[in-house]
């Protein structure tokens, strides 16, 4: 069965059990091992610095004229949690995760948190087996097939901003939801983006996650506004 997901890949393993470790969610860890480092989140956690710094590279060396603000919202955007989801998707990625009874049962298999996960553990597999021209092959191959020159595809704001800010030390953001309205099924919420205490840009939206996103772009215009595209 794997074969199929190599040969999408586009890389054989010569240590296959890196792949299954890649597909192993934590759910499935701690049901079958009750142990939770035999999940795919350490590879998770090697495969997001691997591809961070790939994208990074490739930015800088492709777009010489564009400041770092712009390119972090680039890189931002190319490696946020739907962009993720999205490769999974093409590669199929769900069919052959590992989930624990629960997740199963509650979609986890369509759970775009999930399936970004596995991304990256699958991108570190293929670093720690084939080194980074393995890695570097399958970012190549579907991260960097589709990068945002003018508008954002798939923007988290929140991340971008983050980065941003944290360019200077003893920098806090913190969201605050500030209104509701609306009946359940059609609600809007707003929500406030505060930095060191003070707002600094303001969000609405269907959903609290959209409408923080709103605030950190609201933010990000206000405060660094050459990092707008």
């Amino acid at each position: 069965m794997l074969n199929d997901l190599e040969a999408a890949i586009g890389y054989r393993f010569r240590n296959i059990s890196l792949l299954q470790n890649a597909l192993s969610h934590s759910s499935y860890a701690n049901e079958r091992w009750h142990n939770s480092l035999m999940s795919n989140e350490r590879l998770e956690f090697l495969g997001d610095s691997v591809l961070g710094m790939l994208v990074a590279e490739f930015l800088y060396r492709n777009f010489p004229d564009r400041p770092e603000g712009e390119l972090t919202r680039m890189r931002a955007d190319m490696v946020c949690e739907t962009t993720l989801a999205q490769i999974a998707d093409r590669l199929k990625l769900g069919e052959y995760l590992l989930l624990g009874n629960g997740e199963e049962l509650g979609g986890g298999r369509t759970r775009h948190s999930i399936l970004a996960d596995a991304v990256e553990s699958v991108i570190a597999a293929c670093y720690l087996d084939g080194g980074m021209e393995a890695a570097s092959a399958f970012v190549e191959k579907f991260v960097l097939v589709n990068v945002p020159t003018k508008r954002m595809h798939n923007a988290d704001y929140k991340t971008a901003l983050q980065e941003l800010v944290q360019q200077k030390k003893n920098q806090v953001l913190a969201y605050r939801l500030v209104g509701e309205s609306g009946p359940d099924h059609d609600k809007q919420f707003t929500v406030e983006l505060m930095l060191n205490g003070e707002v600094v840009g303001t969000g609405v939206g269907s959903s609290k996650k959209r409408a923080e996103q709103a605030a950190a772009c609201a933010a990000i215009e206000k405060l660094f506004p050459e990092a707008e595209n």
